[in-house]
């Protein structure tokens, strides 16, 4: 385990100096449920978790950027300079944080020099907790505490989704850097994707934890069939609109969806439709749920999401079902489904504190035997959103 002081100690290190950075924090993220509805227009009910990246940072007198990761120590320091910001696939990881300075420049931030900036991340990479869209944020707030720009989150949000559509090339919502944002402590987020409404919802676990299970299969979604799943949605809503004036799908009802079906041309895409339909309805009833204190009744409504990722929209796969299905059939667990964009990544599981450790044996002893290798376990904390952190603290 990192602690604050060795985090300074790599600083100054890697970067030669005596002098002490700045420190910043983001979040991963959890989706409660709400799955593969944000780019649909719909909702989605994620929270911020303890897990997230680190970034010590401190300006420079000239132009010069230098990343360092010490979750790719190999990889060393990738250098580029504010005159030039462009996609450079050389530098791998580091695109990331450099799609921020570029976009927030364009925006109007007044970033006059170049900057020394260290991460370390906590968040197991490729597990679908959003490492990517962490690594944004920290950068954007740590530009914002370095330079002063008094940028409010939801426009960094809005740019960390930028870096991803137009810079990385993945065509992904909003979902993961306004989670990360906006988050608060034992707190989910019930967001509108469309109109970027949202609501703060208390998560009360009482004698329960949310367990996170790793499939440890790792995934790179621009290269999977999320981008095919978005093609699908597009085509069966343009279907749609033929007789329905709607801009998204999460703008229908499940009675109106089942009445207008029939519209969608192919069966497949018809299906897609009608996971993000249904998927946020559930969400909607997810946040009455938690707000009654229903765990239970919460615990179902993530079981039928994880059935209808599996079933409809097809994003599930061996590694997420096995997680999900033995857990299902644990003493002490309300609840399990997949979280994240699919293909792989992580499954969440709300389960009792007593029985957690029983749990986490028998899904490794499954897991271990269908899939052949071993998944992994954190228990996640609800923590707060993007931040700067003081000096000596460590979350």
């Amino acid at each position: 385990m990192n602690t604050a002081s060795s985090l300074l100690n790599e600083f100054r290190s890697i970067f030669g100096t005596a002098k002490t950075p700045r420190t910043f924090f983001a979040p991963g993220r959890i989706n409660l449920i709400g799955e593969h509805t944000d780019y649909n227009g719909g909702h989605v009910f994620p929270a911020s978790i303890s897990y997230g990246t680190y970034a010590l940072g401190m300006k420079r007198d000239d132009s010069k950027i230098r990343f360092y990761s010490m979750n790719f120590p190999d990889v060393g320091v990738i250098e580029c300079d504010l005159s030039d910001l462009a996609f450079d696939t050389s530098h791998k990881w580091a695109n990331y944080p450099k799609g921020m300075f570029l976009f927030m420049k364009e925006a109007g931030c007044s970033i006059s020099h170049g900057a020394d900036i260290l991460y370390y991340g906590n968040i197991p990479h490729g597990a679908g907790l959003s490492s990517s869209a962490s690594i944004e944020l920290a950068t954007g707030v740590l530009l914002n505490g370095l330079f002063d720009l008094n940028m409010e989150h939801v426009p960094m949000i809005k740019l960390g989704q930028k870096v991803e559509n137009e810079y990385i090339g993945l065509n992904s919502g909003i979902m993961d850097q306004f989670a990360i944002g906006m988050g608060k402590k034992d707190h989910a987020i019930l967001l509108n994707c469309s109109t970027l409404e949202y609501k703060y919802a208390p998560v009360v676990l009482n004698d329960h934890v949310i367990l996170i299970i790793n499939t440890n299969k790792r995934r790179d979604l621009a290269g999977s069939k999320y981008n095919e799943r978005r093609t699908q949605c597009e085509a069966a809503l343009s279907d749609l609109q033929k007789e329905r004036s709607i801009k998204s799908l999460g703008e229908l009802t499940i009675g109106e969806f089942d009445a207008y079906q029939h519209l969608i041309r192919n069966d497949i895409n018809r299906k897609r439709a009608r996971h993000a339909v249904y998927e946020n309805a559930r969400t909607l009833d997810a946040l009455e749920k938690l707000r009654e204190g229903d765990l239970i009744g919460f615990g179902k409504l993530m079981n039928e999401s994880h059935l209808s990722l599996k079933h409809d929209y097809e994003v599930t796969g061996l590694e997420l079902d096995t997680i999900v299905e033995t857990a299902w059939e644990q003493q002490g667990v309300l609840g399990a489904r997949m979280t994240g964009a699919g293909f792989g990544g992580c499954a969440i599981a709300i389960v009792e504190k007593e029985r957690a450790d029983d749990v986490k044996k028998s899904i490794y002893a499954v897991y271990r035997e269908t899939v052949g290798y071993e998944p992994a376990f954190y228990t996640a904390k609800i923590s707060d959103g993007a931040k700067e952190i003081e000096k000596g603290a460590f979350i």
